[in-house]
């Protein structure tokens, strides 16, 4: 009786994990099938497309897309004319290869990429010095400064956007394109550095000290031991933060709306997947194959370090 009770539980169990599963899956599973139809078959309420179409992706990517554009009568005239120089065809050739004026994806892309990654890089180095600062040196205040730390997490986003942007224009970032990009870098680094802190505060005190202590005996200075012992000690907990603070800048969509909103060279994805929503080049299939694609770097970050997020090395490191 109790193993048919077991079985029932551990049955409800799986089926309850598996429908959590299937309700957070769902939206990408509708989403990567849309950008797959063609238009035709958008009506079709079958998640498997009845003809899989790639053009919405190689667009996007820019794949095969300058011979696309170019007309019939251009290739002729191309062909007609071999006496053209080769900057002559490239200057024709230049006005039909460009896609942008569509929606310049990979711009965007790069400048994610590049926004997100130095936020999450620079928060990081910081959290570790300051986390280690908090969890292993005494000195009068870190109490105070500790807590303060987290102060910052008492005001909504939406409250400090407007005396930000408006520092941001007295000190004069906001008035150059630059000056805005490294106004946002700096908000970022703001935001996640308090949760980056605490995390990595909490997570360095469960290093045995000992460990520590062999070092300093060895010789080794405050610097060499965060490098040499609690850095590695530390790899799931630091790659987790790392995760957070990328997330954290990649998906932010409230700043960069106001911060970079003359400057459309420096979109950022977020910030451009609206604008094409409400574009007159707003296709379905193109708007969920950039939200697919979006969502790819996030994923690939995930699958490469996801064997550090398990635990850290520092088990069986010393014996108490």
């Amino acid at each position: 009786m109790v193993k048919k009770k077991n079985i029932f539980r551990s049955t409800g169990i799986l089926l309850l994990i598996l429908l959590v599963v299937l309700f957070s899956v769902f939206p990408f599973i509708q989403m990567l099938s849309t950008s797959l139809k063609y238009q035709w078959d958008w009506g079709n309420p079958s998640l498997i497309p009845t003809k899989i179409n790639l053009e919405a992706y190689k667009e996007l990517l820019n794949i095969g897309q300058a011979e696309k554009n170019i007309p019939d009568s251009i290739k002729n005239l191309l062909d007609e004319n071999p006496e053209l120089t080769t900057e002559q065809r490239k200057q024709i050739l230049s006005k039909y290869a460009s896609t942008g004026d569509v929606f310049p994806f990979m711009n965007y892309f790069r400048n994610s990429l590049l926004l997100s990654f130095s936020a999450a890089f620079l928060s990081l180095v910081l959290a570790v010095f300051g986390a280690y600062s908090f969890s292993r040196t005494k000195y009068r205040g870190r109490g105070v400064i500790q807590r303060g730390v987290l102060f910052v997490y008492m005001f909504g986003g939406i409250i400090l956007l407007v005396p930000l942007f408006k520092l941001a224009v007295a000190v004069g970032l906001a008035r150059t394109p630059s000056g805005s990009f490294l106004a946002l870098l700096i908000i970022y680094i703001v935001q996640t550095l308090p949760v980056s802190l605490y995390m990595l505060g909490n997570y360095f005190r469960t290093i045995p000290l000992s460990i520590e202590e062999s070092a300093l005996m060895e010789g080794c200075s405050r610097f060499g031991t965060i490098w040499r012992i609690i850095i590695p000690l530390s790899i799931s907990a630091i790659v987790t933060v790392f995760i957070y603070s990328f997330m954290i800048a990649w998906n932010e969509y409230l700043y960069v709306s106001v911060f970079l909103k003359s400057y459309k060279d420096l979109y950022t994805l977020p910030i451009g997947l609206r604008a094409l929503f409400v574009s007159k080049n707003a296709i379905w299939d193109r708007i969920m194959a950039a939200s697919m694609l979006t969502a790819v770097p996030v994923v690939i970050l995930f699958m490469t370090i996801q064997k550090n997020l398990i635990s850290g090395m520092s088990a069986g490191g010393v014996k108490e």
